[in-house]
């Protein structure tokens, strides 16, 4: 970091930290007094920061200073104020009109990306990275995963991005392209439809496309993707009102009560949970009980523990994953603090089993007298 660089960044102050594992601060100009947010980056693209630096693009931070040293990028970029998409997820605040809204502008934005010679893709479009001003507009938030495209280039060799939202390529399955960011946009879709009161047919038609394992069978840019959206797409305009609501509406019950894993469609996620429910249920079913004396248990009471073990177990995963919103009996869904949030519900399903455990002994002690 030459003399000038140390200097420049030796007139803004701490005044609050963010997030202290990524290091992540608030940070005031001594001169100007104005706020602005500091990180420390271990994992960057150099160039693609020099770029947002010298092009700012509206939708995104502006880079106000950067430097490099031993490694580590320290970026100094415009404060924005506002909530994240995935805070007005959780407040269930959405309404077709303004996901429609908000997925035009991070389109525009991903537009602006994609059309740099070579392009920017930004590789973690997610929730949390898309933030909603108090203006009510979209502001795409950490480019540390950003990259330049290259034609050149066979295979992502390691992951950068979020599990969940990056696309197959981003696993060594191939080069992160424009496209990635287009199935990172249809993640985002399907997470929202979860919550929409009602549905265009179109959403999920989007999600589908921008979500296809083969890069090649998804939208070619987001050009297609903000062009497929309703209001844009005659298509959409010319299915009747009630039809769409009622597809909608459908798809919306059967997206909701599938089980935690299955939601989102996402390849490793129903893997992971098809994995966890078979070794849930030999749990549940290889359960031998004994009483008091070392007897094992009859039939009728050993079944009845058995089916009850596996209730209290499928309990433990609803209230964790939020099943259906269930968090919101418990007035979890107000926590931002996420290490206090895991804490709650952990006291939370503790709770849980020792109630079930209570009912069960309860309930045998009646139907299983002696």
């Amino acid at each position: 970091m030459d003399i000038s660089k140390r200097l420049a960044l030796s007139y803004y102050k701490t005044i609050a930290v963010l997030n202290e594992d990524h290091h992540v601060s608030l940070v005031q100009h001594q001169s100007t007094k104005k706020i602005y947010v500091k990180k420390i980056l271990d994992i960057y693209h150099l160039p693609v920061y020099e770029y947002l630096s010298s092009h700012p693009i509206t939708g995104i931070p502006r880079i106000i200073d950067f430097a490099e040293e031993q490694g580590q990028l320290t970026v100094i970029e415009e404060y924005i104020s506002g909530f994240s998409l995935q805070e007005k997820i959780e407040e269930r605040s959405l309404t077709v009109a303004s996901v429609t809204r908000y997925l035009r502008e991070l389109c525009d934005i991903l537009e602006q990306l994609h059309s740099v010679d070579p392009p920017i893709v930004h590789r973690d479009i997610k929730p949390t990275n898309i933030m909603i001003t108090h203006t009510d507009h979209v502001v795409l938030l950490d480019f540390n995963a950003a990259k330049y495209y290259s034609e050149k280039s066979a295979a992502d060799t390691m992951l950068l991005g979020t599990q969940g939202y990056a696309a197959p390529e981003q696993y060594g399955f191939g080069s992160s392209s424009p496209r990635t960011d287009i199935y990172g946009l249809g993640i985002v879709l399907q997470e929202l439809c979860t919550v929409l009161p009602d549905i265009p047919k179109s959403f999920s038609q989007i999600a589908d496309k921008c979500t296809q394992m083969d890069p090649k069978d998804r939208f070619a840019s987001v050009t297609e993707v903000r062009n497929a959206l309703p209001g844009t797409d005659d298509s959409s305009k010319s299915a009747p009102a009630s039809s769409t609501r009622s597809v909608g509406a459908a798809s919306l019950s059967r997206r909701k009560i599938l089980p935690p894993g299955f939601r989102s469609k996402t390849p490793w996620k129903m893997i992971t949970a098809s994995i966890s429910y078979s070794i849930i249920l030999w749990l549940a079913f290889s359960l031998v009980t004994k009483d008091p004396a070392g007897n094992v248990l009859a039939i009728g009471p050993q079944w009845f523990e058995r089916i009850f073990f596996l209730l209290i177990e499928l309990s433990v995963v609803c209230i964790t994953c939020d099943y259906l919103h269930v968090q919101r009996l418990f007035h979890l869904q107000h926590i931002r603090q996420p290490v206090l949030r895991w804490l709650c519900v952990i006291v939370v399903d503790v709770g849980i089993v020792f109630f079930l455990m209570l009912c069960m002994l309860e309930l045998e002690s009646v139907i299983f007298p002696g």
